[in-house]
């Protein structure tokens, strides 16, 4: 039997959503070869637009334009850092000693006259000078760095690679979150849609009384004006027209959690279009309740843009 759906595919085939990605994110790799420490460190932290530092070990230098380029094919958005060091293996004592040096300065010794005056070369003496004992540590170590430079190249993959992973984990569970805020948010919008249909009677009743008070003490008063002015009134304090665009940013919202992908900066300026019409609600009420919902509804969206902040 065939199996069902291609790679990247849903078993009904559909096609898989782009992941959604935090911008933060850690990750290291490290190894040895012929005695050389290496190790690649790549951090990531919230950015407005791609930016990376490179911080290159002697002799890596030019993985520079690769890592460049491999960091643009992973991310779009996060500033991060890559990190090479190289350190030498603690090992046990490796020295070699320069026999050619060391036979020269003997004979040298030999046919120099000293007359008495100076004591003879010593072995300890000859070994002392420069070059005469070498460090094994010393040896070929340009040949080897640029042996080198594949292994940490393929280290450098490999950290992007991890990094990638975790970015998409952490974007993970901020779906969750946000997916929770925005039913929140929705629930808000209901709850001021509740109070506002009561408002308009409320707001009746307080300006009869008031334009009752009012008639009393000014009877040259036409009441057609003071018709006029509780219908503006009425008509100002009117948040239909919020609560419908808030209930569209709300789907908005929820639409782009499921398309998933780099939605960072597009949720960041819906984010906006929903703080302007919680300030107008708010600004609109005249009604406790209703006031106390819009400030929640405030609250719950800027928390809500504070995890926007987190997202690719």
């Amino acid at each position: 039997m065939g199996t069902g759906g291609g790679a990247g595919g849903k078993a009904d085939g559909s096609a898989e959503s782009p992941a959604i990605a935090s911008m933060t994110g850690f990750a290291r790799v490290e190894g040895v070869l012929e005695g050389l420490a290496w190790a690649v460190e790549v951090r990531s932290v919230n950015g407005r637009s791609l930016d990376l530092r490179c911080r290159m070990a002697a002799g890596c230098e030019s993985l520079e334009p690769w890592v460049r380029t491999a960091v643009a094919e992973r991310f779009r958005r996060g500033s991060l850092n890559v990190t090479v060091t190289l350190s030498r293996v603690a090992t046990g004592s490796r020295v070699r000693i320069n026999r050619l040096l060391l036979e020269q300065l003997i004979a040298l010794a030999g046919e120099i006259d000293l007359g008495g005056v100076v004591a003879p070369a010593r072995l300890d003496g000859l070994l002392a000078v420069r070059g005469v004992v070498e460090s094994g540590d010393d040896e070929d170590d340009g040949g080897l760095r640029e042996r080198l430079v594949p292994v940490v190249q393929a280290g450098i993959a490999t950290a992007l690679d991890r990094l990638a992973s975790v970015r998409r984990e952490e974007g993970a569970r901020l779906v969750g979150v946000l997916a929770e805020q925005v039913r929140g948010i929705a629930e808000l919008t209901a709850r001021a849609g509740a109070l506002a249909s009561v408002q308009p009677e409320a707001l009746r009743e307080r300006l009869r009384s008031q334009v009752a008070l009012l008639l009393e003490t000014r009877t040259n008063l036409p009441e057609e004006r003071l018709a006029q002015e509780v219908a503006l009134l009425i008509t100002r304090c009117d948040i239909r027209e919020e609560l419908d665009r808030l209930a569209a940013h709300t789907a908005a919202a929820a639409e782009l959690l499921i398309a998933g992908g780099a939605i960072g900066r597009r949720f960041d300026f819906l984010c906006q279009e929903f703080n302007r019409e919680a300030n107008t609600l708010c600004s609109k009420s005249s009604d406790l309740d209703l006031t106390r919902t819009g400030l929640a509804l405030k609250a719950a969206i800027e928390q809500m843009r504070e995890q926007v902040q987190n997202i690719e």
